[in-house]
């Protein structure tokens, strides 16, 4: 049974017990199949929901790993507000139409492409091994890291063609093929190509090399503290990958997940930008100007000495103590900054 099926399958016998709870003159008559506990903090969370749970969008999300706290953070950022019972992979938004289903993030990429799920939220990693069609609606920013090769640091391994033949270990075993396939015919070495050993690992994919078991891996990378601890080193960068909001090609939510682009979007601005507020002469303008442009372009208002203005501005929150520092040097006064909590921008998140 997909997953869509289960929740409404679900969502049905949810519906059938609670008429046969609340139906009059029926409190004793009947007997029942009784609902396992695992199922009734569930039937309680979709009771309170304004919905019909049958109508939502399912939105695949990571349920642990790397990604679990950025893409948490990112539903509460854009309203969806929820409630998951403990040991329940499926929670219900108060807000949308909208159900967050809890899945292995290296699965997610699969069920959106199935059309299990509407929406998901995975890397893009994730999407190239599983190599399914889905639409990449946007990339979100975090996760980022390398998918490469790696070799032991002692092999000295500085052209990967020479890895051809070898035994290379992977939990991107789609990925690697493809990679190595294209290397020989580019090098035209068809027969090594063929001899190439990919095996799959599902973790610790670094301590093959140590084990024996591989000469080379095809792993993340990220800070490269773990491959470095492992003794190893980059011989050749795959693809570079972050995380990605995907969508089935056939779902039927177009406008509710252009909705929560935009939400998303406009989270993601808010992270990136402050707003900039201070008073400077008008003499001194343009030089204001210059260090805070804005994003699209800056609000400036006349005070009541009119030898003077108040600009208002967007800029990068990573530049913005350089900014602060540039601007009092050309004479602005009582600068300030403000963090924004979301934004709708036209190109928000360029």
């Amino acid at each position: 049974m997909c997953i869509r099926d289960s929740i409404n399958a679900e969502y049905g016998e949810r519906k059938s017990v609670m008429a046969h709870s609340h139906g009059a003159g029926h409190s004793h008559e009947h007997a029942h199949t009784p609902i396992s506990p695992k199922m009734e903090p569930l039937i309680k969370c979709q009771v309170e929901q304004p919905h019909e749970i049958t109508d939502h969008m399912l939105f695949g999300v990571p349920k642990k790993g790397r990604l679990f706290e950025k893409v948490n953070a990112l539903l509460e950022a854009c309203g969806l507000d929820y409630n998951r019972p403990n040991r329940v992979d499926i929670a219900h938004c108060k807000s949308l139409p909208i159900t967050i289903v809890f899945l292995p993030a290296a699965d997610i990429a699969t069920y959106v492409g199935e059309g299990n799920v509407d929406l998901g939220i995975t890397g893009e990693d994730i999407v190239a091994e599983s190599e399914a069609d889905v639409n990449v609606v946007m990339r979100l920013g975090f996760g980022k890291c390398k998918l490469a090769v790696q070799a032991p640091l002692a092999d000295e391994i500085k052209d990967p063609s020479l890895l051809l033949g070898k035994r290379v270990v992977t939990s991107f075993p789609n990925v690697a093929r493809n990679y190595f396939a294209q290397l020989q015919a580019e090098l035209g070495n068809e027969a090594a190509a063929e001899a190439c050993q990919i095996k799959f690992v599902s973790g610790s994919v670094e301590a093959a090399c140590g084990l024996g078991l591989a000469d080379a891996i095809v792993d993340l990378v990220e800070t490269g503290t773990t491959m470095k601890a492992a003794g190893l080193e980059i011989v050749s960068s795959i693809m570079q990958t972050q995380s990605v909001l995907i969508s089935n090609k056939h779902s039927p939510h177009t406008q509710l997940i252009e909705k929560l682009r935009k939400r998303i979007d406009g989270y993601i601005t808010a992270t990136q930008y402050v707003m900039v507020n201070y008073n400077i002469p008008r003499a001194n303008l343009n030089q204001g100007l210059s260090i805070t442009p804005g994003k699209k372009a800056p609000t400036i208002m006349p005070l009541e000495d009119e030898n003077w203005v108040a600009v208002q501005a967007l800029c990068k929150k990573k530049e913005a103590q350089t900014i602060l520092d540039e601007l009092e040097d050309v004479g602005a006064t009582d600068i300030l900054t403000f963090s924004i909590q979301s934004s709708r921008m036209a190109g928000a998140s360029e």
